[in-house]
């Protein structure tokens, strides 16, 4: 019988020696791992993508009420918060006004308040911080696209969402980075 004989191993082949079973499974898991996590956290990256985009551009979409200018000066003469929220409340109807005020936003150097109320439409109101004058209302409709980025429309551990989708790209990285360094690793 005509048995073939075996080629001479060139020493790098003779070094490399096939990977053990342990670092075969790990690579395995890491595969998978980096596929079923992509899958599972593509849809909370998208989401949190696309409404950070709508979040950066809302002015330039119109999603939220043009305020007039006010002279900015001393802060300390503005008028008390009390009295900005009461004037605020005048300009609107008296139903938005009985939800109560959700948030005031101060901006000393516009030298202007936004008071937002908790209405259902959620209304803006924009005053002169030094004499109460509008400068601007309307509703804001970039409040859902705020609650959805971070997640507040899910409740209040929403935040968890975005904190998942977080997580989920650091173990992406990482899995990815193994699963190109292994490779590259054997070859050498």
């Amino acid at each position: 019988m005509n048995k073939a004989i075996p080629a001479q191993a060139t020493p790098a082949q003779a070094a490399r020696r096939p990977p053990s079973r342990a670092l075969r499974t790990l690579t395995r898991w890491m595969f998978y791992s980096h596929l079923w996590l992509g899958v599972s956290v593509a849809f909370l990256v998208i989401l949190i993508s696309i409404t950070g985009v709508l979040l950066n551009h809302k002015r330039g979409l119109g999603l939220m009420p043009d305020a007039g200018a006010a002279p900015a000066g001393a802060f300390a003469a503005s008028l008390p918060l009390p009295v900005l929220a009461s004037r605020a409340a005048g300009f609107v109807t008296p139903e938005i006004a009985a939800s109560g005020i959700d948030r005031m936003d101060v901006r000393p150097g516009k030298g202007l308040i936004k008071v937002r109320f908790k209405d259902s439409r959620i209304t803006e109101v924009t005053l002169a911080l030094h004499d109460g004058a509008l400068l601007g209302s309307g509703v804001r409709s970039d409040s859902f696209i705020e609650q959805l980025h971070s997640g507040d429309v899910f409740g209040d551990s929403g935040y968890l969402l975005s904190d998942l989708a977080a997580l989920g790209l650091i173990l992406i990285a990482f899995s990815g980075f193994w699963m190109w360094l292994y490779p590259h690793s054997r070859v050498r």
